[in-house]
């Protein structure tokens, strides 16, 4: 694959407000001890969900979930009776927020993992918040967990994640925010160039290490999965639909139909989330009737394209 391009993109410096971690042994896991807060509008909460599924910790790691489309206070527990998370006692997440840091004035952003006892904010990394989930909780896997992140490919992981971050995830609002024809262009073409590497890479492998999922592959699914009804439709990021990439839309909906993928995707959520997310371009509030999804549940032909088959599947 092309090397990760070494021209500075600015990441939000909120990106790594809090980051205790458990993979150097600064946080002990325990069960039941914290919880995940995610919105299903948002790819990197996306990203920490299928990863905390995918390792069964689910049963040890609880899960809130704040309301797709962000309120005039920010992400709000409107899902919950009452608006009220039943395990953090709190209506906004920001609340947590300024119970961990009371001058805080960041953003606040999703997923954020919460000490349930303390009400405070352990990490909100959304870059790095999976890697603890598959390095730092490996005493609460399940016997049949993937391994997602294996020592001996970290270093190539952590490098493809920062091109999947940079390039991609950040790449869309460069391009949505680009206040001339110039840089429009050149973010436009990055992208693009990215997503054609992708699929020419893709050709050649099941998964994007190798035969094996690991945690690009979930991070890369958390994108294209929003990459028609959010990011072409929405951003006008429109040069290709994620159908015009053979290798790219099978290994997508490959993994869409496999356990923790498909589930966890609510594309209701994402489209509301996107569209309905800067009233000044949507003062009316209308939700668009497409894009159609139905083509997701069709059966992908990956396994023959590429004469292999996935252990376990």
């Amino acid at each position: 694959m092309t090397e990760v391009s070494t021209a500075p993109t600015p990441a939000p410096k909120e990106r790594n407000a809090f980051t205790e971690k458990f993979s150097t042994g600064e946080l002990t896991p325990l069960p039941d001890r914290y919880r995940l807060v995610v919105s299903d509008m948002c790819p990197m909460s996306h990203h920490a969900l299928i990863a905390r599924n995918l390792l069964g910790l689910d049963e040890v790691i609880s899960l809130g979930r704040v309301d797709a489309v962000r309120a005039e206070r920010g992400w709000q527990f409107s899902l919950d009776p009452e608006g009220v998370d039943p395990v953090l006692g709190i209506r906004y997440l920001s609340e947590a927020y300024f119970a961990t840091s009371p001058g805080y004035d960041g953003r606040v952003t999703v997923p954020a993992l919460v000490d349930t006892e303390s009400g405070k904010i352990v990490n909100n990394d959304e870059q790095f918040l999976a890697n603890e989930f598959e390095a730092g909780w490996t005493p609460y896997h399940s016997a049949t967990a993937p391994n997602l992140y294996p020592e001996p490919l970290r270093k190539d992981i952590d490098k493809l994640n920062k091109v999947l971050l940079t390039e991609i995830n950040d790449g869309v609002f460069q391009i949505r925010e680009a206040e001339t024809q110039a840089v429009y262009d050149a973010a436009f073409d990055k992208l693009f160039a990215r997503l054609d590497d992708l699929e020419e890479h893709l050709g050649q492998t099941r998964y994007l290490m190798g035969d094996d999922i690991t945690d690009p592959d979930i991070f890369l699914f958390a994108l294209l999965v929003r990459f028609d009804i959010a990011y072409n439709s929405v951003f006008g990021i429109n040069r290709s639909r994620l159908a015009d990439f053979p290798n790219l839309w099978e290994y997508a909906r490959d993994l869409y139909q496999q356990p923790q993928f498909g589930t966890t995707t609510d594309f209701d959520a994402i489209k509301r989330g996107y569209v309905l997310w800067n009233r000044a371009q949507n003062p009316h509030g209308i939700l668009p009737k497409g894009p159609d999804t139905s083509g997701w549940g069709a059966p992908s032909k990956r396994n023959e394209t590429l004469r292999t088959h996935h252990v376990g599947r």
